[in-house]
């Protein structure tokens, strides 16, 4: 099987595109390149690479692929208010756009990776499912992950075999580390500083899962019976997986001994908070979907990582690891231009 995987140099995408190598897949990766240098240890090449802008594909790029993980987007909260408007453009517009290419020019499946946020702020008495909770996106990159994900599912018929997974927010190791996700950054926040520093009250739930569930995810997304899932949106998540950020921290510290805890206030109250169900993928994709990780073995898994890459405070808090940081840099050194466009 061909696939494409979209945003193959990011954070998922490297790991991602090394485990569908060596299942044996023929893999294609397409990526803007924003992120491609920002490389904690040596990464698995693909041979198929193609650097180009979502804004600029064609049926040429998608044409002859049997199956698209689209995983590219300007991701996560802070990254999405960077210009709303590109959001809407990336997340959303062309996003779609890429869909439609593929539904015309006979791509069998496309896996879409959406996101929890779409939850934004609910009751957490009670775990969100998938089409019963209601949905309450409170930033420009939530809203236009929902927006995109509805026209997408909307899209799905028999030559045309469509999902959408949901993923908790992602922890782990990768080539292309981020510190800017909660549990990597509170483990690297104690692993290079002795502390671990939360800007919250430590009170909103985030659900975790860690990055190679989420690749297992996506790929049963290839591989499951197309009854199981086309038109199916599945929350991505361990049983068990709800935690406030406080009791992420806690877990934090325990896999750093002598680290401390600090509140700091900056942000004040968070008002973004769910808990969600993942009944629906344990069920439906049983034989496909069987997650190995969680907060303990995760975080020693991430802590020999730390070790492994040498990781410093300069690379914790600096453009290496943090994406938004990344844009800016790019920015402000005239390499993206004011839509974030390469000036090479």
């Amino acid at each position: 099987m061909k696939v494409l995987v979209t945003g193959n140099l990011g954070y998922i995408g490297s790991v991602l595109t090394e485990k569908l190598s060596s299942d044996g897949y023929d893999v294609v990766g397409l990526d803007t390149g924003y992120f491609k240098d920002n490389l904690v240890k040596e990464t698995h090449e693909i041979k198929n690479q193609i650097l180009m802008d979502l804004r600029d594909v064609s049926e040429n790029e998608v044409d002859g692929i049997d199956a698209i993980i689209h995983l590219a987007s300007l991701s996560n909260d802070p990254l999405g208010e960077f210009n709303p408007n590109l959001t809407d453009q990336v997340n959303n517009i062309y996003t779609v756009n890429l869909a439609e290419i593929a539904k015309k020019v006979g791509v069998k499946r496309f896996v879409y990776a959406s996101t929890q946020s779409i939850y934004g702020i609910s009751n957490t008495s009670q775990e969100l499912d998938e089409y019963e909770s209601i949905k309450n996106p409170v930033s420009a990159y939530a809203k236009t992950k929902w927006i995109s994900e509805q026209k997408i599912m909307s899209m799905a018929s028999d030559d045309f075999i469509v999902s959408a997974f949901r993923p908790a927010t992602v922890f782990g190791p990768s080539p292309r580390f981020r510190c800017d996700i909660v549990y990597n950054n509170l483990v690297s926040c104690a692993y290079t500083t002795g502390k671990i520093e939360i800007y919250s009250d430590g009170s909103p739930c985030r659900p975790i899962v860690h990055i190679q569930d989420v690749c297992e995810a996506f790929i049963s997304g290839l591989i499951a019976p197309k009854e199981l899932l086309n038109g199916v949106a599945f929350n991505v998540g361990i049983m068990g997986g709800n935690y406030t950020v406080k009791q992420i921290a806690l877990a934090a510290q325990n896999r750093v001994k002598g680290s401390e805890l600090v509140f700091t206030g900056k942000y004040g109250k968070d008002e973004r908070t769910y808990k969600v169900s993942f009944k629906r993928i344990y069920k439906v994709l049983k034989d496909f979907y069987q997650p190995k990780w969680n907060l303990e073995n995760g975080g020693d898994q991430l802590i020999n990582f730390l070790k492994e890459i040498n990781l410093s405070e300069e690379i914790f808090r600096g453009e290496m690891t943090n994406r938004l940081k990344q844009l800016k840099l790019l920015s402000k050194n005239k390499l993206l231009d004011k839509n974030l466009r390469s000036y090479v």
